[in-house]
């Protein structure tokens, strides 16, 4: 093997490698490749109004009335007014809910896959645990090279397939969360 070949393919133990990052110096160093680390700022913000209006009404009457029986006709007494009924109902409903939802942080993501088209699949998680209460950030999509800023860094409205999961465990979240049906239903007799 000559000098120049064990140059160019690289050999084990060389300094050199073909795959390095500054084997180009001329190459842009945003991500490109499997397991480059790709800078995510997450801000995000969803409201959501809906409002409803119901109204019905409805009114029903029935009235029976005997004139004769057995051929002999009655004007007054319990039998010529038998049987009247009436029935009327009405409902007026209103009902309005508002939600919104308001989601600020920055982690990094690795890159998982590199489509055919050059598309880069990125894929991150950021664990905080303070005071006994672990939040967990996963935030995973397909990112344009095109839009990693020179330190690639990317915002979450540049990033196609966005999935953001925020899940807490702890005290907080304990206190948020709904009970179980045995302890509602405890709660429902006692009276303190």
């Amino acid at each position: 093997m000559t000098r120049q070949n064990s140059i160019e393919s690289g050999t084990p133990g060389s300094l050199w490698s073909d795959d390095s990052r500054l084997s180009m110096l001329t190459s842009d160093l945003r991500a490109s490749r499997i397991d480059d680390i790709v800078t995510i700022v997450v801000n995000e913000r969803a409201s959501a109004v809906a409002t409803g209006n119901t109204k019905t009404a409805r009114s029903s009457s029935a009235k029976a009335k005997i004139d004769a029986l057995a051929g002999i006709p009655r004007t007054s007494g319990i039998l010529p007014n038998l049987l009247s009924a009436s029935s009327q109902s009405q409902l007026d409903g209103q009902g309005s809910t508002s939600r919104e939802t308001t989601l600020q942080t920055t982690l990094a993501a690795r890159v998982t896959h590199v489509l055919s088209n050059g598309l880069l699949v990125v894929e991150g998680t950021k664990t905080i645990l303070v005071n006994s209460e672990n939040q967990v950030i996963r935030v995973r999509g397909v990112v344009r090279p095109i839009d990693l800023s020179t330190g690639n860094g990317v915002a979450t409205d540049r990033i196609a397939q966005l999935e953001v999961s925020v899940n807490g465990k702890g005290v907080v979240n304990d206190a948020v969360r709904r009970p179980l049906l045995l302890y509602r239903l405890l709660l429902g007799l006692l009276p303190f």
